[in-house]
């Protein structure tokens, strides 16, 4: 029996663990404090027996060091090639990552940053759903800043993301959604399915809840950054004439216009 909680970091950063009821052991995703999930696993009688990282920004492998001293894990995994040296096992695109019966595949999804990776299992063992771990390159309704890439990388790997099964549940690690709903309703105002689901967001903030996970099918239909390919959305940013780099067409330049688009929001 698996079991996933969010143990919120900083102002609005999720650590995403698994726990394996059974054993005692758990696994964790891009810890960028350690005091949250020390915390955490003591109050639980847990185990830390793993940790996936997706890519270097501090505030997901800050708090890596100190408890790999103080909990001595396992398995470090995390992208090869990447600016953050503390992993054991270091991965790229076709790689395994297995634990307590679960198989994760590793994407390689650069963009956001040059390293970074995602996790996504088909088994259903954690929330009755296959579970997609992708960092900062997909948010709800958004994507992570291109700090390292380009608009067409990172397009590229986000159509890796959308074309796995749409029953995939997104753990990604912060909690942006309300604003990136803001920036897509002012971009798609009359999309009835973001209204809907900005109504949903907020009575689940209301109540202390985290919006998060959403869902691929979801993100599919409602977030505009993988909607490079709908009508809806290449008419709002030419509306907009957005300047992105000329080399840029079809699919790729929707997409960096959006991404534009939303770096100059100020909504």
């Amino acid at each position: 029996m698996l079991s996933i909680v969010p143990i919120p970091a900083f102002s609005d950063n999720y650590i995403w663990c698994v726990t394996d009821r059974n054993s005692g052991k758990a696994l964790v995703v891009d810890p960028g404090q350690a005091a949250p999930v020390a915390d955490y696993l003591r109050a639980n009688d847990l185990t830390l027996d793993s940790i996936l990282i997706t890519h270097h920004h501090p505030d997901h492998v800050g708090g890596v060091a100190e408890l790999e001293e103080t909990f001595q894990p396992q398995a470090i995994y995390g992208p090869a090639d990447s600016p953050f040296q503390g992993c054991s096992v270091t991965l790229t695109e076709g790689d395994q990552v297995s634990w307590q019966g679960l198989t994760f595949d590793v994407y390689t999804v650069p963009g956001h940053t040059l390293d970074h990776i995602a996790y996504h299992t088909r088994q259903t063992d954690i929330g009755n759903a296959p579970a997609l771990f992708c960092g900062d390159t997909l948010f709800a309704c958004g994507c992570g800043r291109l700090f390292e890439g380009h608009p067409a990388q990172m397009r590229e790997s986000l159509d890796k993301l959308r074309r796995l099964p749409a029953s995939t549940r997104v753990y990604c690690a912060h909690e942006y959604t309300l604003a990136n709903l803001r920036f897509s309703r002012d971009l798609l105002p009359d999309d009835e399915g973001l209204q809907h689901f900005e109504i949903a967001c907020k009575q689940k903030r209301d109540r202390g809840e985290p919006t998060l996970p959403t869902t691929l099918k979801d993100e599919a239909s409602l977030n505009p950054f993988l909607r490079w390919d709908d009508d809806a959305v290449a008419t709002a940013v030419s509306a907009r004439d957005i300047p992105v780099d000329g080399e840029l067409q079809g699919a790729d330049r929707v997409f960096a216009q959006v991404r534009k688009a939303k770096d100059t929001f100020r909504g």
